[in-house]
């Protein structure tokens, strides 16, 4: 379990509060940095409350964030943060999430007036703001926040600032001592274990997705494999963001997306120093069929005959057909499990389905149908080959996932067949690991089509299926410890 400990200026700022072991005052913390010897600096996992009266740049608060980040310990606030606060806030909180829960908090307020609320560790003052409190920490992770909140056609936060923690009411200390205690126990502090684990790893899933890149018997199988390997490792889910902080890693198990949580979790893991895969680059290269084309083509990859269109190129629009022939494929450039393709067999399918991607997205990729019974599936981890599959078309259809099956799971899926590395054709091997190569050096699935002893790159994906009975058939368990030593290897070099 982590050590935490709380740094204030004064021990008198503390003194509503029940006695603290760990409590520090900011001159002692910092003082630490001559005393290589000190068992705070000597353990592992240590967790910082930095409750300085200010994190003005240079004050004993910004320096205390700063050597606690130096340390390798884990601070609340960070310095980044700090910097965020005093420099680009509003921009921070100019998302989706915070808007929506923002009009509906204040939904029949008196547009009229100024509205003023407080948030301790992202819980609100006032039940009405709950939702608000907790997306504004989710950017700005600091303790004490207040939060003004105006009209000006719609409501919006003009204003965050960070008060002295010594500033308190004893009303206000009662709010803090609730929240800390909340914090500290439900996400600071995890369940004792039987045994202590050199590291921990969560598991990002959604245990309501319909194609998971892993299924529950999988995720199963790395919590196994993790406790072979002295990983405790941890399922967690949306609902977890605040507490990505308090792991050495993080496994992205939810189908990617830059527009979702996935990219987010992958960023703020990153800002923390937690080793993250998929990375979020991975995950932003990946999810563009567009960047990957490019890739391909610069780096001499064979693929598909493939162009880039936008919809003010209608001469060349008009001219796809000619250069292509009927049958061929249109694609959106993020689309995952064969959603957002489509076969375009005649011209009126054709000017349908350039009106409706044109819809969605400024670019779309017309690309030559290259059909064949099987896409290979090579799964590639830092470089390495790690699986391989072959992935059988649906029966009667020209995709690995047919959507438009009407059966209990609401879409229909080929047949597979698992092989031994040594047993793939050199070329496809090779093939896979140089495209992995031009992404990064993360977790891959290369789909490849074999065609007269050549091997064509359809795309990467950055979040590959892990299931159970399927890419571990040959390796079984050894396929998860190869993925969790990897996660041990990625930390001890970081």
């Amino acid at each position: 379990m982590a050590n935490t400990f709380v740094i204030v200026d004064k021990i008198k700022d503390w003194k509503s509060f029940f006695p603290a072991e760990k409590l520090l005052t900011s001159h002692e913390y910092l003082s630490l940095w001559n005393d290589p010897q000190s068992e705070v600096l000597d353990k592992n996992k240590i967790k910082v409350i930095n409750l300085c009266r200010s994190y003005k740049y240079l004050s004993t608060g910004y320096y205390t964030s700063l050597l606690a980040e130096a340390r390798g310990h884990t601070v609340i606030p960070s310095v980044k943060t700090i910097n965020d606060l005093s420099r680009s806030f509003l921009y921070l909180l100019q998302t989706e999430e915070i808007d929506s829960s923002l009009q509906k908090a204040f939904r029949g307020k008196d547009p009229s007036k100024e509205y003023v609320f407080t948030s301790y560790f992202g819980k609100a003052d006032s039940v009405e703001y709950i939702e608000v409190a907790k997306y504004v920490f989710e950017k700005l992770t600091i303790p004490i926040l207040v939060v003004t909140v105006e009209f000006d056609k719609i409501w919006k936060i003009i204003s965050v600032k960070s008060p002295g923690f010594n500033t308190l009411t004893e009303k206000e200390e009662d709010y803090f001592a609730q929240a800390l205690d909340e914090y500290s126990t439900k996400i600071w502090r995890k369940p004792k274990s039987k045994r202590k684990y050199r590291y921990d790893l969560a598991i990002l899933h959604n245990p309501d997705e319909k194609l998971p890149p892993s299924d529950k018997k999988a995720l199963q199988n790395f919590i196994k494999a993790g406790k072979e390997c002295d990983v405790l490792v941890e399922l967690i889910e949306k609902k977890d963001f605040s507490r990505i902080a308090e792991f050495d890693a993080l496994f992205i198990r939810e189908t990617t997306s830059i527009n979702n949580h996935t990219f987010k979790f992958a960023k703020k893991a990153e800002s923390e120093g937690v080793i993250c895969l998929d990375d979020s680059m991975s995950i932003l290269r990946c999810t563009n069929k567009i960047y990957m084309h490019n890739i391909m083509e610069r780096n001499n990859i064979p693929s598909p005959k493939t162009y880039v269109v936008s919809s003010l190129q209608k001469e060349l629009l008009k001219e796809i057909p000619e250069k292509l022939g009927f049958p061929f494929i249109i694609k959106i450039p993020d689309g995952s499990f064969s959603k957002g393709v489509f076969k375009v067999k005649n011209y009126e399918e054709y000017e349908k389905y350039q009106e409706e991607i044109f819809k969605k997205t400024a670019l779309i990729l017309i690309q030559e149908y290259f059909y064949t019974d099987f896409d290979w599936r090579i799964g590639v981890l830092n470089g390495k080959p790690l699986f391989a599959c072959k992935y059988y078309m649906t029966k009667g259809h020209w995709q690995i996932y047919n959507h438009e099956k009407q059966n209990k799971k609401g879409y229909d899926v080929g047949q597979f067949e698992s092989f031994p590395i040594s047993r793939v054709p050199k070329y496809v091997i090779n093939t896979a690991l140089k495209m992995a190569h031009q992404v990064g050096d993360s977790l891959y699935g290369v789909d490849i089509k074999e065609r007269d002893g050549k091997a064509y790159v359809i795309e990467i994906n950055d979040n590959p299926n892990i299931d159970s009975e399927v890419e571990d058939l040959i390796l079984g368990d050894d396929l998860y410890i190869k993925i969790i030593q990897d996660f041990v290897n990625r930390i001890e070099m970081n």
